[in-house]
């Protein structure tokens, strides 16, 4: 699994962040809060899911899985403490691998965008079964409050929305030649979200073994994971909620300073 490290030579003697991105996304959205983190004492490692942006296939059948390769990963790299921050379906990744990681390792778990459970219409799912193109479309208009960034990062008047089709429509075509995608890299993520039905568990025993601090990082204008949708996993983590009150789904595009405040403040 390949993982970007934030512009610096990973070092496992420093605390280590963990990106995880969302669905038919890669480690790129997270370019800003990566390269903060690898410049101001951490180690950092963006991941490319399996069949993902640049790393190979096969893609993993659901969230348990690919929670089990973030581990493997940092079990690779000699990682003895990290903080997990995923988006959207990565939050559901970043909450599995927390509660299924050996005592002691994960320091915090940062969920961006999240909700629980994450069900997806089957409108949606036949859409992006059928007509992927025409599904992208519909979850970047949802994902975005506004069409263009605010003035800071990437800088006033980005299209957004066209920033955001264009990379998922790039890791869509990426993992059209990617074994063990039933129909297509849309549909098969976007299904992995429906379907996973172990967060309350998984935030139990978190909870319970203590030891790692939880947050959750919200958009107050988020349509597709709407706020009010994370209070129930919020509530079993005893987790921190931030909320950004100009921001939708895709936060990391939207308001990246708000974002990068949020998460200072978690990785405290």
């Amino acid at each position: 699994m390949v993982a970007y490290t934030g512009g610096r030579p990973f070092d496992a003697a420093l605390p280590c962040v963990v990106f995880i991105h969302g669905a038919l996304n890669d480690h790129s959205v997270w370019t800003l809060a990566a390269r903060w983190c690898a410049h101001h004492g951490h180690s950092v490692l963006a991941v490319d899911l399996p069949g993902h942006g640049r790393s190979a296939g096969p893609v993993l059948p659901d969230v348990e899985a690919m929670a089990d390769a973030v581990l493997a990963l940092l079990a690779e790299h000699g990682v003895q403490r990290a903080a997990l921050v995923g988006h959207s379906m990565g939050s559901l990744i970043a909450l599995e691998a927390a509660s299924r990681a050996t005592p002691g390792l994960i320091s915090h778990l940062v969920m961006v965008g999240t909700a629980y459970p994450m069900r997806v219409s089957p409108a949606l799912l036949a859409t992006a079964a059928q007509e992927p193109l025409a599904a992208i479309d519909q979850v970047v208009t949802f994902s975005h409050a506004s069409m263009a960034a605010k003035p800071s990062y990437p800088g006033p008047g980005a299209w957004l929305h066209g920033v955001s089709r264009a990379l998922m429509r790039q890791v869509l075509a990426r993992g059209a030649g990617v074994a063990g995608i039933e129909h297509n890299l849309f549909h098969h993520d976007f299904t992995a979200c429906d379907r996973y039905a172990h967060g309350l568990e998984a935030a139990e025993q978190l909870r319970a073994a203590g030891g790692t601090r939880c947050s959750l990082i919200v958009g107050n204008r988020d349509r597709m994971t709407m706020p009010k949708q994370a209070n129930t996993i919020a509530q079993a983590l005893g987790a921190t909620v931030h909320t950004l009150p100009t921001a939708g789904h895709a936060l990391m595009q939207e308001d990246p300073e708000g974002l990068l405040a949020a998460l200072r403040l978690s990785l405290r």
